[in-house]
């Protein structure tokens, strides 16, 4: 079997893995591919025709297919290699990739190093529970943006959606604007998953009620969805059976958290943290297992592209670096998540340099410190956020104490202003 070599092998031609690849091309880096599993680069923004891409990194707004084409052009107008239709089965020793392409079949690539930007998915019925029958009409949101917006084939008339994630509040905006039913978002917790922009550009412009607090508890239907069940919960989070109320639907989406795709990352031996669903990373996106870096939504879930193509220049910066044998890992001290933080990355830093800390609150909060007792770091913020992610931004004046004081590990905290 004929092998490939390459110095940077990019597998995800989402976002994430555009930026890398560019990024290292723009670095000097010559053999560099990338492996994508569908036919065309792009990733998920294809499918999202809305706007709001671009804000923060080209300081304008675009849809998703324009903010990805600004990528496709330029690795167009480079030597970087693509294979698309292609799936990465493994990553062995040495970072001996396996693919199976639609038209050579199974191959190997060495490779000196690789970024891991394989992106998410989402959670399916499965992964919540929800009693009742099997009929047709259940979708994920995005399954059915990519089925109105790609394929123009509608879901249904009459629509319930259950989680109040971002792609759920865009679809609801979508499918109004197609003119089908939207009867309401229902969110099992106290607040809302999504950005406080989509809840009031998509949820509250158009009079599509959010009521949190609620699931579904049931569903009715034979071949078809008929009808759904929706309870109040409580703070436990578990059905009040007296506050339950049958809504008439045939569509019922799913809008209920994604999880970063890790099963790759797994047959390469590397750590997967089991708050972020993603690698376990130092300051350099370096993971456990030498010369693989990971980005985008394969390492975290993000709530905005332009975060998504930032790390991935950091991914790439990162890989070049390492190839010149200017960084190793950093294994010295872990990173821990505290109080109100449902995860955080990197997990591992060495205290050489200034670090940002990505940070998922585990609920809202208001006048709020983020504190890292063991550096007697101590930063005010006013807003936290489930739905927003949180940058903290640490000196390494900071984290200099961690050499000096020899520390294994620090706890990053969210506390209530007193």
């Amino acid at each position: 079997m004929n092998r490939i070599k390459m110095d940077l092998v990019v597998i995800g031609g989402g976002p994430g893995g555009l930026a890398a690849a560019l990024g290292a091309y723009e670095l000097g880096l010559k053999k560099i591919l990338i492996i994508e599993r569908e036919s065309t680069l792009g990733g998920i923004l294809p499918q999202c025709i809305h706007n709001g891409f671009g804000l923060q990194y080209f300081k304008k707004e675009l849809t998703g297919p324009e903010y990805a084409q600004i990528f496709i052009d330029k690795i167009k107008n480079t030597k970087i290699g693509t294979l698309p239709d292609t799936m990465a089965l493994s990553i062995g020793r040495n970072r001996t990739i396996t693919i199976s392409g639609r038209d050579k079949g199974i191959r190997e690539i060495e490779a000196k190093s690789i970024v891991l930007a394989l992106g998410c998915r989402e959670r399916t019925r499965g992964a919540i529970n929800i009693p009742g029958t099997r009929p047709s009409g259940i979708f994920t949101a995005g399954l059915v943006q990519k089925m109105v917006n790609i394929e123009g084939y509608p879901p249904g008339k009459e629509i319930v959606i259950l989680g109040s994630g971002d792609i759920g509040l865009i679809m609801a905006r979508r499918l109004k604007f197609e003119g089908y039913d939207v009867k309401g978002v229902y969110e099992i917790m106290p607040f809302s998953t999504g950005l406080k922009r989509n809840i009031v550009q998509c949820l509250e412009d158009y009079n599509i009620p959010l009521k949190l607090s609620h699931t579904v508890t049931k569903i009715y239907g034979d071949r078809r969805l008929e009808a759904v069940e929706i309870s109040e919960v409580g703070r436990n989070l578990k059905p009040i059976a007296r506050k339950s109320k049958k809504i008439t639907c045939d569509t019922l989406l799913l809008s209920v958290g994604l999880i970063p795709e890790n099963e790759l990352a797994a047959t390469a031996g590397i750590a997967i943290d089991k708050y972020s669903g993603g690698p376990v990373v130092d300051e350099n996106m370096h993971t456990s297992v030498d010369g693989i870096f990971a980005c985008g939504n394969s390492l975290y879930v993000n709530d905005l592209v332009d975060n998504v193509t930032k790390d991935g220049y950091i991914a790439a910066e990162s890989a070049c670096a390492y190839l010149e044998g200017k960084i190793k890992r950093n294994t010295k001290t872990s990173v821990l998540a505290g109080d109100n933080i449902a995860y955080i990355v990197p997990q591992r830093i060495s205290g050489k340099s200034d670090i940002i800390f990505r940070i998922r609150a585990g609920y809202p909060m208001e006048n709020a410190y983020v504190k890292i007792p063991e550096i007697n770091f101590t930063k005010k913020t006013r807003f936290v956020f489930p739905g927003e992610m949180l940058f903290i931004k640490v000196k390494k004046q900071y984290l200099k104490k961690i050499n000096l004081m020899n520390i294994e590990s620090i706890v990053v905290n969210i506390e209530q202003e007193k």
